[in-house]
């Protein structure tokens, strides 16, 4: 293929960084040696609306067309003159170029403020140890929400920054209202967004567009980029994939979707691009593409070439980030939640340990679908070599691992090789939540860079946690926690209320497990979901095994995904949803604890059954975990000194060996005898970190007894060895 493929992101994901799907079909393409360009429209139509001359074209827009105004947005266009002002250096701010400016922003009085500010009831409450920075954002990120406001009520109805035309898009089983929507005049964003579509296509001249639809939200966007490139490019084919795709329509039928795109790819996008390359350059017929839809004689026929098989993980290549605007892509702060902030604050590389999931067990999950049920993880050492070519590429070392859930081994090879290179990087992943994340399993993540992990403890209801197939209960979930808190890697929960036959009893219950769970600091973040019934997950598949129905049969020619269900056993679920968000906003900020439940809702709900000190009392149980012999040790530490030392007592004298250790606020020190000191000295030089293999238990036990030393269960599990995690000897 001479002419390049044209890799797009339509708008609109998130807007402090590319979203990852692009950037890892160029990474492959590159081992190919088959050219392509990527460019996300997100963030390219983003900023050329909210500029000045965006915002003054914005205004002159809204003032032709519309006489009658809300009060809010009557108030933005009063205000518009301090738009226009303050535009270019608020987007400035975001993009990290003027950190000064967050002064003024966060003391209020510089930027114009409309209806969104009406939520900021208690700034200091809601960011007082957060910083001047973060409040700064949050201030500027209200700003822009109320220009967006503005733009839905007067120029474009579906506009929003992560979520456009959402609602035309989520499980809309009809393709009718999206044709609908399509075949109107293009809106105020859409001749923007064409605008800039125009460029790409001119500069790029591709001989194949490929569209990566992740979200409902981004799908309008690509039916209107595959609409405009059909008119006015007809003889480039139109290829979309991606999450929106894989999940959605799975059972597509609606040959009307072929106006806009030639063809839907399903799953792993690697071999279908290389398949719809070779058949675009006329090397293979339509009977060898792989997982792709397209019209013909009117209808829709799905191909899938059997013989064609799809890459392993090792052999896509690195994430390829070139063609993106890296220092133009904006930090916002949405919501007063430290998770989601992490989320939306700063640029982060996205990588993958293991494709799909090692659990894959969930029954609430779409586990049926390849992208989580075909498990194969990546080698530590492949993975610390596509980081260091990333942050060569970016200039970035901040990594999201956007796993399923990350395997603890693999994590635990991750950290080891990081520390191992010298490499220094700030990372976080997600997880579940189970007993492998030991001690000092976090405090080895930690030292690698690990700042946060993010898991789902869904219901927190032991019954419910196992109907769920989750495989953790809710004392594993706080010991996991605190382990993961105390090594200093904040946690974030995923909840999930209304999961079938969950009665008002176990809501309740639920909502006080997470209010200890707060109280005790193992938690610093989560948010709640209302469940919702998948078409391929294990309830989806058979709802009556879980006591739920389905209200009709999704039979729809387009998306499938959601199913609309009863729940005949449960409680109401979706009046429960504004008391729980309440509730937990105030647990977040460590406010109301001492509340009664009840003061969340505006129902009568019952008492809860849980003591008030159930997660204290797990906490303050011991563990007791008898060290396996081929448990890994480790030392990450840095080297002891040694100063022999005269203890007396009642006329006694002895001798012993004072280690110390060097830590970073602090020093640490230890009195053994002489003999095991200097034994324990010549052991910890032997297993650091940067020897190539990990000793096993059973090789220190061995080494301890060819020393001819005696009691090495009295000597390793006791004070003060077994405190010495805290100067780096870690038990794997």
């Amino acid at each position: 293929m001479q002419a390049p493929v044209l890799l797009i992101t339509p708008p609109f994901t998130q807007l402090n960084t590319p979203y990852p799907a692009t950037a890892y079909l160029k990474g492959f393409l590159n081992t190919k040696g088959i050219a392509a360009h990527q460019c996300d429209l997100g963030i390219e139509t983003t900023l050329r609306m909210f500029c000045r001359r965006g915002l003054e074209q914005l205004f002159a827009e809204v003032l032709r067309g519309n006489e009658e105004l809300s009060e809010n947005a009557t108030r933005i266009v009063t205000l518009r003159e301090d738009y226009h002002d303050t535009i270019d250096d608020v987007i400035a701010f975001l993009q990290g170029k003027r950190p000064t400016l967050a002064h003024r922003i966060a003391g209020r009085g510089f930027l114009p403020e409309a209806g969104r500010f009406a939520q900021l009831e208690d700034l200091q409450w809601a960011f007082g140890s957060m910083g001047t920075q973060d409040r700064a954002k949050h201030i500027a990120t209200l700003y822009l929400e109320d220009l967006s406001d503005l733009i839905q009520e007067t120029v474009d109805p579906h506009f929003g920054f992560s979520r456009y035309a959402e609602r035309l898009a989520r499980s809309a089983n009809s393709f009718d209202e999206l044709h609908e929507a399509l075949l109107q005049p293009l809106s105020y964003v859409d001749r923007i967004l064409v605008e800039i579509l125009e460029e790409k296509m001119n500069a790029a001249k591709p001989k194949l567009v490929a569209l990566s639809v992740p979200f409902p939200g981004n799908l309008y966007t690509s039916l209107r980029c595959g609409q405009w490139i059909k008119q006015n490019y007809p003889g480039v084919p139109v290829a979309m994939g991606g999450g929106f795709a894989n999940t959605e329509l799975r059972s597509l039928s609606d040959p009307r979707v072929f106006d806009y795109y030639d063809y839907i790819t399903l799953d792993d996008g690697e071999a279908p691009m290389e398949q719809l390359i070779a058949h675009v350059d006329g090397y293979v017929g339509r009977e060898g593409l792989k997982r792709t839809f397209v019209r013909e004689g009117g209808a829709v026929r799905y191909y899938n070439n059997s013989a064609c098989t799809d890459y392993r993980q090792g052999q896509v290549g690195t994430p390829d980030y070139s063609d993106f605007p890296l220092d133009l892509y904006i930090s916002a702060i949405e919501v007063v939640n430290p998770m989601h902030s992490l989320w939306s604050d700063g640029r982060w590389n996205k990588l993958t340990m293991a494709h799909g999931c090692y659990w894959g067990k969930c029954t609430f999950c779409d586990i049926s679908l390849d992208y989580i049920k075909n498990y194969e993880p990546l080698t530590a050492g492949i993975l610390v070599n596509r980081m260091e070519e990333m942050i060569a590429q970016t200039g970035q070392n901040g990594f999201h691992f956007v796993d399923e859930a990350a395997p603890p081994a693999l994590m635990r090879a991750l950290a080891l090789e990081i520390l191992r290179r010298r490499l220094v990087v700030t990372w976080w992943a997600n997880v579940r939540f189970e007993k492998s994340f030991t001690r000092d399993l976090c405090l080895l993540l930690k030292a690698s860079g690990c700042i946060a992990v993010s898991g789902g403890l869904e219901v927190a209801s032991d019954r419910l946690l196992e109907l769920i197939k989750k495989g953790i209960t809710v004392a594993q979930v706080a010991r996991v926690c605190r382990n993961l808190s105390e090594a200093g890697i904040m946690v974030h929960a995923y909840l999930m209320y209304g999961f079938p036959t969950q009665t008002d009893q176990e809501t309740i219950d639920s909502l006080e497990l997470v209010r200890q769970l707060f109280e005790s600091g193992v938690l610093q973040s989560a948010f709640w979901h209302l469940f919702t019934m998948t078409a391929h997950s294990p309830i989806g598949l058979e709802p009556a095994r879980f006591g739920v129905k389905k209200v009709k049969e999704a039979v729809g020619m387009f998306a499938n995904n959601d199913i609309e269900h009863i729940d005949p056993v449960g409680a109401q679920h979706e009046q429960y949803g504004f008391g729980l968000k309440k509730a937990l906003l105030n647990y977040m900020h460590a406010a109301c604890f001492d509340y009664p439940l009840q003061k969340w809702f505006d129902f009568k709900v019952p008492r809860t059954t849980v003591a008030p000190d159930t997660i204290r009392r797990v906490l303050s149980e011991p563990e007791w975990a008898k060290e396996a012999p081929n448990s890994k040790v480790v030392y990450i530490g840095k080297p002891a000194r040694s100063e022999r030392q005269i203890k007396s007592k009642k006329g006694a004298q002895w001798e012993v060996l004072a280690l110390s250790f060097a830590l970073q606020r602090s020093d640490w020190t230890v009195q053994v005898e002489p003999d095991k000191g200097a034994w324990l000295l010549s052991l910890l030089a032997r297993i650091t970190v940067h020897q190539p293999q990990l000793w096993t238990l059973q090789q220190v036990r061995d080494d301890y007894e060819r020393a001819g030393l005696e009691d090495f269960e009295l000597f390793w599990d006791n004070k003060p060895v077994n405190g010495l995690h805290k100067a780096g000897l870690l038990r794997l």
